[in-house]
């Protein structure tokens, strides 16, 4: 089964609770996600996409999920 940009964010939400997360995409395997989140404060971008990377792992790993573009930040 393929996954879709709601079980992605899904997955973020996950470790990511109180972020605005907008996940696009629709082929299936290849997706764009934005995630704003206040626990990013202080990090640099890598280690903000790490920690996104992190909650996905799974699905990339088992190759469910190919791409995922991210944008990161902490709010304004």
């Amino acid at each position: 089964m393929a996954i879709t940009a709601t079980d992605i964010e899904h997955l973020i939400r996950e470790a990511f609770p109180d972020a605005h997360i907008v996940v696009q995409g629709d082929d299936g395997q290849h997706f764009a996600a934005e995630v704003v989140d206040a626990s990013f404060a202080g990090m640099n971008r890598v280690q903000q996409q790490r920690a996104v990377t992190a909650a996905i792992r799974e699905k990339l790993d088992s190759g469910e999920l190919h791409a995922l573009a991210l944008t990161t930040r902490a709010p304004e």
